[in-house]
């Protein structure tokens, strides 16, 4: 005899146990107790121990974390990037003159950005939101998310029949979201024809903390560091030419692999899987409705050329969690299009100006048009000697620069 479906009620439900729905979550719990959290995944129970890739975290992000009691167990598997480089080259080019160089720290002793591995930020993330007493239910996809005006609430429908309401729906199920499309959303995208394979490679030499991005004429190719003399690399290439690569056998894929990694770390391997993930821009037209936010890639995918996607997530979590832990402070509905209204004009500006800056800066370095090689190799040259400009554009890959960034994001409370 089947058992009667229940109907449980919270004060937010997060649909996608990813990186960014698990700290929105612990952030809002860390910040507020009182309410009531779960979090909501489609994906197998630890579905998420078999992503080999990894993230790289600004400071700000790693500040927000540390405050959050999660970075300390993070730091032994986190890789602190010391410097980078960037070239602008072809692929037969047995020389990659450096046109670019970046100084790593941001403040002294503090690098703009670590290396982590996808799995070790999860798993640090779940264990934090257990400790906190938030929910997290696996294996369950919502199939519907309607609300209820009269009780003020959203219904979300999950798959086993069930159904949980909540004041707030946080949407962070990805860039094909489901919620996004419950809610009626549309969004502004377009594809670039450009795949990015991701992989981790193991060399002789050790990289010692150093960063390299590569603008090759397929697009750019991203050498970043890892523990124990590893790299993680993204690597974009078109989407015909990046399949095949992908389903060719090893030999084949280092030999091509090692035409552009150059031989500077001796000898590389394959040191995990690999994939390909097709590139493109998407910007949700809104990133609110009623009991609804967008956070993540629910509410914007981008370009993987200057390493923001995960970063602009958590600067997503940080200010949906302290629009919603202050609203409820004042007593106000945290579901109310009205204070939500506040997370979207904090976050939409400049998740807009991300999405443009990738966009044009793809545009720009991914091809082999002469006249444009020569302005921006000019370009380049020119930042790399002014101090200032450098270090102007650290602290935004850093995530530190600027006014009004969110109180998590400078490690402060809310």
């Amino acid at each position: 005899m089947s058992q009667p479906h229940t109907r449980e009620r919270f004060d937010i439900v997060v649909g996608g146990a990813g990186y960014v729905g698990l700290a929105t979550a612990v952030a809002i719990k860390a910040s507020a107790p009182e309410l009531s959290v779960v979090v909501v995944d489609a994906a197998p129970e630890n579905a998420w121990q078999r992503d080999e890739r990894a993230s790289a975290i600004a400071a700000a992000a790693s500040r927000m974390l540390d405050h959050l009691g999660i970075w300390s167990a993070l730091s032994e598997h986190a890789e602190p990037i010391r410097d980078m480089i960037v070239t602008d080259s072809r692929n037969g080019d047995e020389i990659r003159p450096v046109f670019l160089t970046f100084d790593g720290e941001v403040e002294r002793g503090e690098p703009f950005a670590h290396m982590v591995p996808n799995k070790e930020l999860v798993k640090a993330l779940r264990s934090r939101a257990k400790d906190l007493g938030v929910d997290v239910r696996q294996g369950l996809k919502i199939t519907d998310a309607r609300e209820e005006t009269d009780l003020g609430v959203r219904a979300v429908l999950l798959s086993d029949g069930d159904t949980i309401t909540a004041r707030l729906v946080v949407a962070a199920d990805g860039l094909h979201s489901g919620l996004r499309a419950m809610a009626g959303i549309k969004t502004v995208s377009w594809k670039y024809g450009q795949s990015g394979i991701v992989t981790t490679v193991r060399h002789e030499r050790p990289h010692n903390g150093r960063a390299e991005e590569h603008f090759l004429p397929a697009g750019p190719f991203a050498i970043l560091p890892l523990k124990d003399n590893r790299s993680s690399l993204v690597w974009t290439e078109r989407t015909d030419e990046a399949d095949r690569l992908v389903a060719e056998d090893d030999f084949v894929f280092e030999a091509e692999l090692e035409r552009r990694f150059g031989h500077k770390l001796g000898t590389i391997s394959l040191a995990g899987g690999r994939r390909a993930f097709p590139l493109g821009l998407t910007l949700a037209r809104d990133f609110v409705v009623s009991r609804m936010a967008l956070v993540g890639d629910a509410a914007h995918g981008i370009h993987p050329i200057a390493g923001q996607g995960l970063n602009l997530g958590f600067k997503d979590a940080a200010a949906l969690a302290e629009t919603v832990v202050e609203a409820s402070r004042l007593g106000l509905d945290i579901g109310s299009v009205s204070v939500l209204e506040r997370y979207q004009s904090w976050r939409r500006f400049d998740t807009f100006q991300m999405g443009v800056t990738t966009d044009v800066l793809n545009r720009l370095f991914s091809n082999d048009v002469t006249p444009l090689r020569m302005v921006r190799d000019v370009g380049l040259g020119l930042v790399d000697r002014m101090p200032k400009l450098k270090s102007f554009f650290i602290k935004q890959a850093a995530g530190l620069s600027g006014e009004g960034a969110p109180r998590l994001l400078r490690g402060q409370a809310i």
